[in-house]
């Protein structure tokens, strides 16, 4: 199961860092979310493929026609915050304002429930289970937020399971589609989105392709655009990440969609028998 995704947001939708304006000034940037997903969109469509796309609610906000674009093409709306805060820097009030924020917005675009969710940065650790009760109240059905390992911005490196499952927070179910990760010369690694797909050779990713039964993608479309601004004074490391192999980035993602057959994440849900998955319990 090859699931296709990405997270709508703009080029300086980066988080942890004091290098970016506040939302308050955002609008003073240069928006290139437009042909960024222009983009992506006739590509999926040339090869007949259909992807979860999960929209913040400011670009809903902005640009309605983005999310209208991306509906319109038969592709699945997942929420994905309204500011793009982490969550571990929130409190149950301050994230359920956002989530309800961003769903209004999106829902009344679109004319549907939105029940799919994405935390920013995948932000969603050990400390943060309350978020299960929040998303199960807002009607969201589907998560797709934790990170089975170490990561920057936090990731929860207690959850073993790297493969679709039911959680269980205080007797309330909710599906989980975590990002999958492979073991890879004696270690554990992500390959399918982000950073790490721009950085891994696409051999190497062939390689992981062929021992991965389940692929949970994430991409962003600031990560096959060469041409967006530069955030000044990044430390070094985050620099090299957040860049790093922008110019061919694009040419990859059309030989990965070529190669595989890639499923949104409403058909992942639909093509699942879940009486059979594992349930987690979280408190």
């Amino acid at each position: 199961m090859n699931i296709l995704t990405f997270d709508v947001e703009e080029w300086w939708h980066i988080l942890n860092t004091d290098k970016v304006k506040p939302e308050s000034r955002w609008m003073e940037y240069e928006s290139r979310i437009h042909c960024n997903l222009d983009r992506i969109l006739d590509l999926l469509e040339q090869n007949n493929q259909k992807a979860t796309f999960f929209c913040l609610g400011w670009i809903a906000d902005k640009h309605p026609d983005i999310i209208k674009a991306i509906h319109s093409r038969g592709h699945n709306i997942g929420v994905h915050s309204y500011s793009h805060s982490l969550i571990y820097q929130q409190d149950a009030d301050g994230f359920r304002n956002d989530l309800n924020k961003s769903l209004q917005i999106l829902e009344n675009i679109i004319g549907e429930k939105v029940k799919i969710y994405r935390a920013p940065g995948f932000s969603l650790n050990s400390d943060c289970n309350w978020v299960f009760n929040e998303l199960i109240e807002a009607g969201i059905e589907i998560d797709c937020s934790i990170f089975p390992g170490k990561r920057a911005h936090g990731g929860y490196k207690t959850f073993k399971k790297a493969e679709p499952v039911r959680i269980d927070y205080k007797g309330h179910m909710i599906k989980e589609f975590p990002i999958n990760r492979i073991g890879f010369l004696h270690s554990e690694i992500i390959f399918s989105g982000g950073g790490y797909f721009r950085f891994i050779p696409y051999t190497i990713i062939k390689l992981l392709m062929m021992s991965s039964p389940y692929v949970m993608t994430y991409f962003h479309p600031r990560d096959f655009d060469p041409d967006q601004p530069i955030i000044d004074n990044l430390p070094l490391m985050r620099r090299f990440r957040h860049y790093y192999g922008l110019h061919t980035a694009f040419d990859k993602l059309r030989k990965y969609i070529n190669d595989y057959n890639f499923i949104d994440i409403e058909a992942a849900d639909n093509s699942i028998n879940w009486d059979d998955t594992p349930i987690v319990k979280l408190v």
